[in-house]
């Protein structure tokens, strides 16, 4: 999904996180019913929400999190089961039990606001995501987030000193916030031309309606502040 090339009748803005499974499972959904209707070319943003806004800086251990979030790896496992058939459908080899700790997503969202609107948006989030789901990796700190930055093709200096510093912090934080006063709670959902939402991994039918009528509007800018 390029977020460059683009029909200017249709505008998809993804509210996600890179620790979400089934936003993983949601990008090669819509990837398939795009390929389905290849006369639909959107416009493409990915959209900052955290599942755990108040993860402490350096995250969590995996167990923990697991304990806290679920009661344990026993009811976790059961969860996790069912998405890894789910992700098998679509080509995603979840491999959950490499995760050793459950990151503060902040940094991760603001190397996504970088590439925003650049040919290394959709690279980006497919490296966040593989990173983290398929081989176990790091997402959370400076160097980590800059390997895989430098990987999708974004130069090495440039992309350092932007994760050094805090640029676009305030604005990944505000849209946390402007999500959830959308009514936003649970991710991926998909807001087309501002006026149209799906939320969840839906099927990739489901986005079939929503393209047809919203190929016949010109898109409203949503708002973010």
């Amino acid at each position: 999904m390029d977020g460059d090339a683009h029909s200017a009748s249709m505008e998809i803005d993804i509210y996600s996180d890179p620790i979400c499974p089934w936003c993983y499972i949601g990008k090669r959904r819509l990837e398939r019913a795009l390929g389905l209707r290849e006369e639909h070319k959107p416009r493409i943003r990915w959209r900052a929400f955290q599942l755990n806004p108040d993860m402490p800086e350096g995250g969590m251990e995996r167990a923990q999190y697991l304990a806290l979030k679920f009661g344990g790896a026993d009811r976790a496992g059961q969860l996790y089961d069912n998405i890894r058939r789910v992700g098998e459908t679509v080509g995603i080899e979840f491999a959950f039990d490499r995760i050793a700790r459950t990151p503060n997503t902040i940094q991760a969202h603001r190397l996504i606001r970088y590439a925003s609107g650049t040919p290394y948006s959709d690279a980006i989030i497919e490296a966040l995501f593989r990173c983290y789901f398929v081989e176990g990796g790091e997402i959370e700190n400076s160097e980590s987030l800059v390997a895989l930055a430098v990987e999708a093709g974004l130069d090495a200096e440039t992309i350092a000193a932007y994760m050094t510093g805090d640029e676009n912090l305030d604005e990944v934080r505000r849209e946390d916030g402007s999500a959830r006063r959308l009514g936003i709670q649970g991710v991926p959902c998909f807001i087309i031309n501002n006026q149209y939402a799906l939320s969840g991994a839906q099927e990739p039918e489901a986005f079939f309606p929503l393209f047809e009528m919203a190929a016949q509007e010109r898109p409203k800018s949503i708002a973010t502040g």
